[in-house]
């Protein structure tokens, strides 16, 4: 059983090997939702839906966001009319949108929503909201503090940014089922997502690190030298005060992490490390960076 911390892109990717590789009922995924957002009266949940998606075989592996081959006919008439909705949504996309939206108005916890919706897509992983605690992460800007999706979506991230802020009413909480896949997992993976915006909002959620803390733990860096893969991940570092590199990737995640895993091309030395070729340019790729990481967490 292996438990892997998720955010919308980096991690996907190798998940997309590990279902190949692994029986798919041993998977368990906790996922960042301090990027979600209300839009157009609907709510989004960007990093769930993207691994939801990925299990469910309709991904759009070309923008890993969104389903394959989906419309946007309602988007572009939203925007006919002049209402601002920055974020290209897709036909069927806001449907699950839509979906989880009046089941989280109705009450029902996040957690619930998100098994219902893989029930329906017929998702045998197991998918986890990393807390059913409602969490923001804004960044600082000389606009004010603006929502992440504002400053990645809508101002491209070219905008210079000063801090980043995790905002919530109350203290987030890890839910029971994030604990329980926890402690039933022989492994915990934090896969090579954003470590400021995807994987720290998780770790911040009162009850996963006690949780991990007898787990043995991977994390594979996101960055090569001092640039990410993908995304902003390099301004958010510098922002959070971390060096925008692996070894700044590793004191981020510094005291919960037992084997640290980062890119044979990597000019930057992170000492105890493991190199593999991390850079998933497609499934093959994605598959052998997963029979490595599978090998390195029996071998333990």
């Amino acid at each position: 059983m292996i438990t892997f911390l998720s955010g919308g892109t980096g991690t996907p990717k190798l998940l997309r090997g590990m279902q190949k590789v692994m029986d798919r009922h041993e998977i368990s995924v906790v996922v960042n939702t301090a990027e979600d957002i209300w839009i157009s009266g609907n709510h989004m949940s960007p990093d769930v839906d993207t691994v939801m998606y990925l299990f469910a075989g309709v991904l759009n592996t070309d923008t890993w966001w969104g389903m394959r081959n989906d419309t946007f006919t309602t988007h572009d008439e939203i925007l006919h009319m002049g209402l601002g909705e920055y974020i290209a949504i897709g036909d069927r996309d806001r449907a699950v949108h839509i979906a989880r939206g009046n089941m989280l108005r109705e009450g029902t916890r996040l957690t619930n929503a998100t098994r219902t919706l893989c029930d329906r897509f017929g998702v045998r992983e197991n998918i986890l909201p990393m807390s059913d605690t409602e969490v923001t992460t804004r960044v600082k800007t000389e606009l004010g503090l603006i929502h992440y999706q504002e400053y990645w979506i809508r101002s491209k991230g070219q905008i210079p940014i000063e801090d980043v802020v995790r905002c919530s009413k109350t203290p987030p909480e890890s839910t029971e089922e994030v604990i329980q896949a926890v402690e039933a997992s022989d492994v915990v993976v934090i896969g090579p997502s954003n470590p400021i915006t995807s994987i720290t909002p998780i770790l911040e959620c009162r009850g996963i690190k006690e949780a991990m803390a007898d787990k043995f733990v991977i994390a594979v860096s996101p960055f090569i030298g001092d640039a990410p893969v993908s995304g902003p991940a390099a301004a958010l570092m510098k922002a959070s005060g971390f060096e925008p590199t692996s070894a700044g990737t590793a004191a981020c995640y510094k005291d919960i992490v037992d084997l640290f895993v980062h890119d044979i091309r990597d000019p930057i030395e992170v000492k105890d490390a493991i190199r593999l070729d991390t850079l998933m340019t497609g499934e093959e790729k994605s598959i052998e960076l997963a029979e490595h990481i599978l090998s390195l967490a029996t071998k333990r």
